[in-house]
């Protein structure tokens, strides 16, 4: 297998800055989701970060991909987060070795291919699903209070919002949401009314000035708190005291999930930058790449990875050329770590679940859930089967919900 194609990397000087503008672009936008989903999955920020730097490196370097974007994210926080419950954060380094292994299997056995058979209902329902659980869990920060009981996203969610009824909203913290939010979703209308039309990153923008604004009018909300600038370190899975039959099947739902999520990605961005069908991605080589890539990680005090599908798209869309763009991601955000931690260390917990909120928001394809909604109605009843299922179950389920009742209602509609 040809790894690396002359289109891989840039052919000229323009090519070159045009990736490094992409790449500093993107890690702009990365940094407060990988904080966001380091915290948000019960690691820590410098899990995320740690993640984000060294898995979105090597994916990127060798990934069948090169525009896709690769680190923590809200989907794989879904399957993380009831496996810390149970298991501890100390088991999260194995599992993130046997979810690669899976990895490397399916691509030696060659089974990316299969990406291209899952029906657009099923993706759609499983992509509003995701996005309504990272708006969930997001409630412990936006309130300010500690998570509430339950096993699944959706009942930990309402419990979460009665314990902060009955022990009174915490207004400072909400209000911290609001501004993010307010933020998020305007400063570039504001930007273009008066005639400045630059790339403005949206999400770092919010983080920015609401931070600013919490530490200028001293508000008492949760902050991140040291964010170590030594944050890529050399920490080796232990294996003593794990339970190696119990982690069994989350590492399987966490490397169908990678799977799923990076092949997905990757088919996105070259659709978004019109490539031709012999310079397609090569989804085997991409299974690789988050296999190893994860593997990493989990030496590094990370967390499982795979293809962002929002980042990858900001790269796209910043104009990047080749996977140089997705590597200088990954260094930026590295520098950033080593020389300004102190500064980020102040960011509220409730800006980073504003953020996460808005970023739930931009996941829903508006233009394609009108599509299905005018289409047939087996088409309807697959995208909702997939939805609810992935919201109400996990994220395994809802795939294989989804297939199956699209299969079983084109059996019964013939």
């Amino acid at each position: 297998m040809k790894i690396f194609e002359k289109s891989d990397f840039p052919h000229n000087r323009k090519e070159l800055i045009a990736d490094v503008i992409a790449g500093v672009t993107v890690a702009i936008v990365a940094l407060p989701l990988a904080i966001g989903f380091g915290i948000t999955s019960g690691l820590s920020a410098t899990s995320g970060i740690a993640t984000a730097i060294v898995a979105g490196f090597i994916a990127a370097l060798v990934g069948g991909s090169r525009f896709q974007v690769s680190g923590p994210t809200g989907a794989m926080t879904v399957v993380l987060i009831p496996v810390i419950s149970k298991h501890g954060v100390s088991a999260i380094p194995v599992l993130g070795l046997m979810a690669a292994a899976i990895l490397l299997l399916m691509a030696l056995l060659r089974l990316g291919k299969f990406i291209k058979h899952v029906p657009g209902p099923v993706v759609e329902g499983f992509t509003v699903g995701i996005a309504l659980l990272i708006m969930l869990q997001q409630f412990p920060y936006a309130l300010g209070v500690p998570k509430g009981d339950g096993d699944r996203t959706v009942i930990s969610a309402f419990t979460t919002v009665q314990n902060a009824l009955s022990t009174g909203l915490k207004w400072q913290t909400l209000s911290v949401v609001a501004i993010t939010l307010l933020i998020k979703f305007n400063i570039v209308k504001v930007l273009e009314r008066f005639h400045i039309n630059p790339y403005v990153p949206a999400s770092f923008s919010a983080l920015a000035i609401t931070s600013l604004i919490v530490v200028t009018f001293n508000f008492d909300v949760d902050r991140i708190g040291d964010i170590p600038r030594n944050v890529v370190k050399w920490a080796p899975p232990s294996l003593s005291g794990i339970d190696f039959p119990g982690l069994m099947a989350p590492a399987l739902s966490i490397a169908l999930l990678a799977a799923i999520e990076a092949l997905l990605a990757a088919r996105v961005a070259d659709d978004l930058a019109n490539v031709p069908a012999e310079k397609e991605f090569k989804p085997n080589q991409e299974l690789m790449g988050q296999g190893l890539a994860t593997i990493a990680s989990s030496f590094v005090g990370g967390m499982p990875s795979t293809g962002a599908i929002a980042r990858t798209s900001v790269n796209v869309r910043s104009q990047a050329n080749s996977r140089i763009a997705a590597m200088i991601h990954a260094l930026v955000l590295l520098i950033i770590t080593l020389f300004l931690a102190p500064v980020f260390s102040q960011i509220p917990t409730a800006a980073i679940a504003g953020v996460l909120i808005g970023t739930s928001f931009r996941i829903f394809n508006k233009a394609t859930m009108l599509e299905i909604f005018s289409s047939s109605r087996s088409n309807i009843a697959v995208f909702l089967v997939t939805a609810v299922v992935t919201l109400g179950i996990d994220l395994i389920c809802g795939i294989i919900a989804g297939v199956c009742s699209y299969l079983v209602l084109k059996k019964f509609s013939k």
